[in-house]
Order: structure tokens, then sequence, then C-alpha cells
């Protein structure tokens, strides 16, 4: 881990730093997944505070991080789904792909107080926070329209 930590937090950053640049251009609304800043404010932090990715490494690649994020157009909106632990496993027990079996739920808090953190801070753009333990938009009609009204008040 040690090893790959910092090396693999920088090639996601120059990948994401790519993608937000190619998404800038698009016409229309664009959603995405996974963001530049959550990379850095959630998983390159974490390595960081776990002594996978030394103190002088992380001084650079929040150096580099902040110079990039500061060139970028901010997302319009970014929500936050946001999930007790609990569920967290039991969506991930669900998905069956044996990689996220092993993830330790002291990780889960970890990222989890994490987000809380960040988007205490967050003010690049609004934020719009969905309870996402009680939603299933992914088969619940009824959840998917409400979710896209919701966002869709922030957009329009």
């Amino acid at each position: 881990m040690k090893t790959w930590a910092y090396r693999s937090q920088v090639f996601f950053l120059t990948h994401k730093f790519r993608l937000h640049l190619e998404l800038q251009g698009e016409p229309g609304a664009v959603v995405q997944d996974r963001t530049i800043y959550e990379d850095a404010e959630i998983f390159a932090r974490n390595l960081y505070r776990q002594h996978h990715i030394d103190a002088r490494d992380f001084k650079v690649y929040w150096q580099l991080y902040q110079s990039i994020s500061a060139t970028l157009r901010p997302p319009d909106l970014m929500i936050y789904l946001r999930c007790p632990v609990r569920t967290l496993r039991k969506r991930i027990k669900l998905r069956g792909r044996a990689m996220e079996k092993g993830i330790p739920v002291v990780y889960l808090r970890k990222l989890n107080r994490l987000y809380e953190d960040w988007f205490k801070r967050y003010d690049l753009s609004p934020v719009l926070v969905l309870e996402s333990d009680q939603l299933d938009w992914m088969t619940d009609l009824v959840d998917r329209v409400d979710l896209f009204r919701k966002i869709e008040r922030y957009l329009d």
C-alpha cells in the first residue's frame, strides 16, 4: 500500500483533471460520480492519515491539487449521498464484488467522517444532501422521480 498509494493518487488526480476539463466543454447538464475534489479531500487525505503517503509526498500532492482545482470551473451542484455505514455494508454485500468483501468497517467509518468534515467546509457550489439509506432510485420509480425533481430545482 505504501509503495502505490502516492503514485495511485497522482494518477487519479491526473485522470480526474482531464475528465473535468472534458466535461467543462460538454453542453447541458453533466453528472459525474466521483469528483477530483473527493479524490483529494477524502481518499488521498485518508491514505495520508493512515501513513500510506508520507508528509513530504502529501504536501507535494496537495499543492498540485490546489493548483489544479483553482483552474477548474466548479460544479453547478454537488450532491452528497449520505449513507450510514450499516447501509453501506448491506449494499456492498448485495453487489457481491469479491474485492469489496474484506473492506473493514473502520475504513468505511473513516471515509464517512472525512466526507462529513469535507461537506461542512465545501463552498464551491450549492450542496444537495440526500439521506440515501432511505432511497432506492435504482428500482423505485417514485424515489427516482423525486430525486430528479430535487436536482432540477438547483439547475433551473
